[in-house]
């Protein structure tokens, strides 16, 4: 029984210190992790401070709704947008003019003809004819660029030029 004490307390001499070092190696770690918790702590208070919401989760869920609702208006927007668009490709904003002598009298350019078109072609043809003892006035309508009165070639000229206009 002697020669069994006398091996634990060999063992016992290795035993202890190795525990020593281990607790002493296990409270190094200890103090890492909670100096980088707390580290981590600082920067999620810094973080949540001035929300008004307590914790992560909340601050999460409210992101999602604002999220969900900038989506929904962005949607509106893009609807709005298309609808504008439409409206847009439908106003006779291709206009053309051209002033001549109608009459070849000795005089100045006061006959006109000028096209007001949309994006389809389709708007009318205001011609006015000037000469030294009246003034005429013509409108034409034009669907696709063509109309169902003959034009001139002046205002051939004004609804190719008008069309031509982007």
């Amino acid at each position: 029984m002697s020669e069994m004490n006398q091996f634990i307390s060999d063992q016992l001499q290795w035993l202890i210190p190795g525990f020593a070092i281990l607790l002493l190696f296990i409270l190094i770690v200890v103090l890492i992790q909670g100096s980088k918790l707390r580290s981590v702590r600082r920067k999620y208070d810094a973080m949540m401070s001035g929300t008004g919401i307590e914790d992560l989760e909340s601050l999460l869920i409210d992101l999602k709704n604002q999220n969900e609702m900038l989506v929904e208006v962005q949607q509106a927007q893009k609807v709005g947008l298309e609808a504008l668009q439409l409206k847009v490709q439908g106003l006779q904003g291709h206009v053309a003019l051209k002033r001549y002598n109608a009459f070849g009298e000795r005089g100045n350019d006061l006959s006109f003809s000028m096209a007001i078109l949309d994006e389809h072609g389709n708007g009318m043809v205001l011609t006015s004819l000037h000469s030294r003892d009246n003034s005429y006035i013509y409108a034409k309508s034009l669907q696709k660029g063509e109309s169902q009165y003959p034009l001139s070639p002046e205002e051939k000229e004004v609804t190719t030029l008008a069309l031509r206009r982007t």
